[in-house]
């Protein structure tokens, strides 16, 4: 299938289409005139990339895991689910930061509205 339909099918838009392949998450061939066609399993693989995309992992990580999804073993998939963890503490350590940042913001409103108070 070409890249339009591709983009159609999974709802993704080309130029992300063509940004998976720079990053070599996604491979295509190319016809004479340099058109880009994909085989069935494309559809496939860029929901994969979306699924993992929206757990908040970067390019990177997600064609670390790909050998997990390429050559299923039980070595592809404890390296993936240790990847996974990684990223699962890099989330956790991240939202706690953000929290932190919340309750400074919370006690700097507070007193902002106690000083608006006395006015």
């Amino acid at each position: 299938m070409r890249i339009g339909e591709l983009a159609e099918r999974t709802g993704v838009s080309i130029r992300s289409l063509r940004y998976y392949e720079e990053q070599g998450l996604l491979t295509s061939t190319r016809s004479a005139s340099g058109q880009r066609h994909y085989t069935a399993d494309g559809a496939e693989r860029v929901e994969f990339i979306q699924r993992m995309y929206a757990a908040g992992l970067s390019s990177r990580t997600v064609a670390e895991l790909l050998p997990c999804v390429e050559s299923p073993s039980e070595e592809t998939s404890d390296a993936a689910l240790e990847r996974m963890e990684q990223e699962r503490d890099r989330l956790s350590a991240h939202i706690d930061e953000l929290i932190r940042t919340r309750d400074a913001l919370d006690q700097l409103m507070a007193l902002n509205r106690a000083h608006h108070a006395r006015l």
